[in-house]
């Protein structure tokens, strides 16, 4: 099981940073639910990326961007 949710993991990392991100935080947390009646365990993955993105010529215009 465990070594389930660490594929899963890798997986859901490999395909945020195929999309260009960095990942700055990851987070896994396996439990068994309180509120199923069932025994499987189960898994929240959190991961906080980061992305920096190239201004448009037109931001340089924008009257409303501080700079």
């Amino acid at each position: 099981m465990e070594s389930e949710m660490l594929v899963d993991q890798r997986t859901l990392v490999e395909l945020v940073e195929a999309e260009g991100w960095d990942i700055t935080d990851l987070e896994l947390t396996a439990y068994e639910s309180p509120w199923a009646d069932e025994d499987d365990p189960e898994a929240t993955i959190t991961i906080t990326a980061r992305k920096r993105y190239e201004p448009d010529d037109e931001d340089e215009e924008n009257p409303f961007k501080v700079n």
